[in-house]
């Protein structure tokens, strides 16, 4: 019997061979959330991408939210990592930075981790940043329990920043924010009057290192004057 001409039927209905790896399933997610957006991410619409059926990519990942951890995870450990500074208080604003940097590149990833627990979902390799932060507050003066609580503090000024940015981002170009206004009621709230029109300018400014510094030292101080809640 003659060969049948046009293509293979072992070459399959999409034409591509199935992708199975756990390499090309994070690869082509993470092209989708580029492309769409970390929102529109279903198992579903990645297995439609991949060519392959969505029970073969449950071998690789358990659901949505392991999806996204071992974006971060991979995300994170190709990073170049910074040469920390020898002095404490400098190695942990560099490090801080540093986390921040990382995820105001992917703002999505600091949708997943904001749980005060969510070191435990990260690989070793991926938690250098809160090491270094750990360790800086350490050679700081801090307790381990301490170290502890600096991190959170710092932990929730670094991700609270990105996600009102991020968020802010979002809205149309040619939609008129909900926030700016070019007056208050001096009668009600006088502070907010003296700044009048300003509030957006001044509230939109970058000024994550000033308060990053400005809250490290605010936490030693504390540490270093056995008070509050990082004292004693």
């Amino acid at each position: 019997m003659p060969a049948q001409s046009g293509p293979s039927a072992s070459a399959g209905r999409t034409g591509r061979p199935p992708v199975t790896s756990r390499a090309h399933i994070l690869l082509a997610a993470r092209l989708l959330i580029d492309r769409d957006g970390w929102e529109k991410l279903t198992m579903r619409r990645l297995a439609a991408e991949i060519g392959i059926g969505a029970t073969t990519l449950y071998h690789h990942i358990r659901d949505k939210r392991d999806l996204l951890v071992q974006l971060l995870n991979q995300h994170v450990d190709l990073l170049e990592r910074p040469d920390l500074p020898e002095d404490p208080r400098e190695r942990v604003v560099a490090a801080a930075t540093a986390m921040h940097d990382a995820l105001a590149a992917w703002p999505w990833a600091a949708e997943i981790l904001t749980t005060d627990g969510f070191v435990g979902l990260l690989d070793e390799s991926a938690l250098w940043m809160v090491d270094a932060i750990l360790g800086g507050a350490v050679g700081c003066g801090c307790t381990p329990e301490q170290s502890v609580g600096v991190f959170r503090a710092i932990w929730y000024y670094t991700v609270g920043e990105i996600l009102v940015r991020a968020h802010t981002a979002l809205v149309p170009k040619d939609e008129e924010p909900l926030f700016r206004r070019e007056s208050f009621d001096a009668t009600r709230v006088p502070h907010l009057a003296r700044v009048g029109a300003r509030w957006h300018e001044l509230a939109s400014r970058d000024t994550y290192g000033e308060g990053l510094g400005a809250l490290v030292d605010g936490l030693f101080a504390q540490v270093a004057a056995g008070k509050g809640p990082f004292g004693g």
